[in-house]
């Protein structure tokens, strides 16, 4: 029996220590459903209850392997202990300063990996909220930097999220937890479970698939176990190298690598023996009905006219089809279930088909007849040893069709386990539909930042962190539901934030020169922090002049005699503003202030130093994109181009500081005031035919969870208006009080009055 730890959800304070411990170790399973306060550990069938978490952590320490605690290490849990009961600010500022020098050259709190002091102290903190908002102050760098990291392990994340879960359903009995995947998996043995990642190499990975991937891979791990990487190839009209290359390099992206990569192809002879067999036993036949009538009577309860064939008659046809004749190309093998079962997945499904179109990309034209996915699924499963099969719950109605497979054939069992699968507004993850976007020129590629696929949301700027935290925090979930995007990026961008280094742009389109009065003549060049926050990130140089740009939509603002602050410089005062004809301005002048104070100031400005010739300013175009489709939810029967948006790449030129001359193709960083971005390209001066030779780079920018980033930046057409359903009520029809054919025009102005200050 493996080790279990149960935990009252009414714990007080609440053992976030013993969480946390118990989830990194992989060798626990957590159980909130206990009614009354306590916690316990049940280690093979013997339970002890514990009072002190400092003893339960320790416990857990020992089971996982973890080194145990130290003089050094009790003092510090000591200290963290005290933070949640002292009421003095500055005593509590002492403590967390003691904390944070500590970590000042220290990677953790005891030795070189996490130990039991790094679990109490961050599990202490986590349940305070006093000293979590004064280390959000950016005084405590070193403190915040350990505790960040424990916080976004894989691990942490994973049993916070089934903390939350728990305490929103308010959970009583065993029932409402059993299929938490913290729980873990029905009948797993440590050290034998098998788990596979089976995907069709008929197009590239995408957001969808990836929850599958990690969750497989999780269990794997949680019980020492085996992860098999198979490819479904039974289609050869659909299926390439190409995709099942990709997909390999993808999962290694992600840190998935399979104990084993297999094909179903490689268990073809097998699976054709097993079709005989079931041939043979009467459990399948032969079926030459046209499709459409095949599909109405399944729908009906009507058995096929074929069903009771004599076995020696299927045996000939299936001959006839493993060869590809003419006649044999009629028929398809059909599983003998029911003709009328209520749940229709189990009424005769079709389990061998023709297909001599084209050859398969392995097999090459030795075969004519494929096994389908519902009948090669359990077959394989059983052959390659996996143990648990992880499928979304849209397989569900199919659970009952694959035991039966397995029973049919005399091959041993295998356990199911359930998820549901992932749906994104204004997102759809058809491959067919993918590869309409691409014909219909909506995307220039599977990478394309606007597709779902791994490669297309990595290359908008998602970190394979953000993506594994949030498909474990969808866990065990059943529900079907349509996810908006914003949790995803909102994750993303606490990984990022910490350590993107801050750079400056300016919007070329009506940039303004200003003169500085009070500043140096000769520029000057001066070391400023890359992260204000973070002062590991590096430093980068930035020049200070006399002549400076800012953009057209600061400058529309100031008003003379106004102070503003010029970020990394000080403060400057508004003295004289140059307007052009239609408005806009053609130039400032700005006198120095650096004695004033920038926390008084309500605008702070980017600005780049005006460079002397021939230097230049980096050009940089700035990407952002919408959605592909213009509809919440795209409909099964609906077509891409009925719903497909119009535009949905902006890009905006712009000059950048010379330091993102040091960036790579890949690098994420902030331009101050517009975002966050990842380098998508940099063209070298050296190419010909880019922009007369000039070096410029391309940034894409990465959306930061908030709504309005992520609202689709279409406007909906009336048509599509129109296709909404209308609203139809019961109220009695009235005429009009001022007539049908009066229109009500609004007045300029109200009333007239005198002004207050009219001289």
């Amino acid at each position: 029996m493996p080790n279990k730890l149960s935990v009252a959800l009414t714990s007080d304070p609440f053992p976030y220590g013993a969480l946390g411990i118990a989830s990194f170790i992989k060798t626990i399973l957590i159980d909130f459903d206990r009614a009354s306060p306590g916690l316990t550990i049940d280690t093979d069938g013997v339970k002890k209850d514990y009072t002190a978490e400092g003893e339960l952590v320790r416990a857990l320490a020992s089971i996982g392997g973890i080194d145990g605690s130290s003089v050094q290490g009790d003092a510090l849990v000591a200290l963290a202990r005290s933070l949640s009961t002292v009421t003095d600010f500055k005593q509590l500022t002492t403590s967390l300063d003691t904390l944070d020098d500590h970590l000042a050259l220290r990677t953790f709190l005891v030795g070189h990996e996490l130990s039991v002091a790094d679990w109490l102290v961050w599990g202490s903190i986590k349940g305070s909220l006093k000293p979590l908002g004064v280390m959000k102050g950016g005084k405590h760098p070193h403190l915040l930097r350990w505790y960040t990291y424990i916080e976004t392990l894989d691990s942490t994340q994973s049993i916070l999220s089934e903390l939350a879960d728990a305490r929103s359903r308010g959970v009583k009995s065993k029932s409402h937890t059993a299929s938490s995947f913290t729980l873990g998996l029905q009948d797993a043995v440590r050290g034998q479970v098998v788990t596979r990642f089976p995907p069709e190499p008929s197009g590239y990975l995408h957001i969808g698939h990836l929850k599958a991937a990690i969750l497989n891979q999780h269990f794997a791990e949680m019980y020492d176990g085996k992860l098999i990487v198979r490819f479904e190839d039974t289609n050869p009209s659909k299926e390439k190298s190409e995709f099942e290359d990709s997909i390999l390099e993808d999962l290694a992206a992600l840190g998935i690598r399979g104990d084993r990569i297999t094909h179903t192809s490689d268990h073809f002879d097998k699976l054709y023996e097993c079709a005989l067999q079931m041939i043979n036993t009467g459990n399948a036949y032969t079926d030459d009905t046209e499709r459409e009538q095949m599909q109405k009577e399944r729908m009906d309860g009507i058995p096929s006219a074929r069903r009771d064939a004599p076995i020696s008659e299927n045996l000939a046809n299936f001959m006839l089809m493993t060869k590809g004749t003419p006649e044999g190309l009629k028929f398809c093998l059909r599983a003998k279930l029911s003709v009328d079962d209520p749940n229709k997945a189990m009424r005769d499904p079709v389990i061998y088909r023709c297909n001599v179109a084209v050859a398969h990309h392995r097999t090459g034209d030795k075969w004519k007849v494929y096994p389908t996915y519902d009948f090669a699924c359990p077959v394989v499963d059983a052959i390659e040893g996996v143990t648990h099969a992880l499928r979304t719950n849209e397989y569900r109605d199919r659970n009952p069709q694959y035991h039966w497979m397995l029973d049919a054939l005399g091959l041993r069992k295998v356990n199911i386990w359930d998820f549901s699968r992932l749906g994104f507004v204004y997102t759809f993850l058809s491959k067919r539909k993918l590869r309409d976007c691409l014909e219909l020129g909506l995307a220039r590629g599977w990478d394309d930042p606007r597709f779902p696929t791994f490669r297309g949301i990595r290359r908008r700027g998602m970190t394979v962190t953000a993506l594994r935290q949030y498909m474990l925090a969808q866990g065990p979930s059943q529900n079907q539901i349509l996810l908006e995007w914003d949790s995803i990026w909102s994750m993303n961008k606490k990984i990022i934030d910490p350590v993107a280094p801050r750079f400056c742009a300016l919007v070329k389109e009506g940039i303004v020169k200003v003169h500085v009065a009070g500043a140096h003549k000769s520029p000057q060049v001066v070391s400023v922090p890359k992260h204000k926050k973070n002062p590991d990130v590096g430093t980068k140089s930035t020049i200070l002049s006399d002549t400076i740009y800012v953009e057209q939509v600061d400058a529309l603002t100031f008003a003379v005699d106004e102070e503003i602050t010029l970020m990394d410089w000080g403060n400057a005062i508004v003295r004289t503003i140059t307007r052009n004809a239609k408005g806009g301005i053609e130039s400032l002048d700005m006198e120095l202030h650096l004695s004033g104070d920038v926390k008084t100031t309500d605008k702070k400005i980017t600005w780049l130093s005006v460079p002397s010739p021939p230097q230049t300013l980096p050009s940089v175009t700035l990407l952002d994109y919408d959605f592909l489709i213009t509809k919440r939810k795209l409909e099964k029967d609906d077509s891409v181009e009925s719903c497909a948006n119009k535009e949905t790449e902006f890009r905006v030129d712009a000059f950048a500081d010379g330091n993102v001359k040091d960036l790579r193709k890949g690098d994420v960083l902030q331009f101050e005031r517009k975002g966050y971005f990842v380098v998508d390209a940099i063209i070298s001066g050296e190419e010909k035919g880019k922009e007369g030779g000039e070096w410029r780079m391309e940034c894409i920018r990465i959306p930061d969870g908030r709504a309005a980033g992520l609202a689709l930046k279409a406007v909906v057409s009336d048509a599509a208006v129109k296709e909404e359903p209308a609203v139809t009520t019961k109220m009695y029809k009235v005429p009009s009080v001022y007539g049908d054919d009066v229109k009500i025009v609004p007045p300029d102005v109200l009333y007239k009055v005198k002004p207050v200050y009219d001289a």
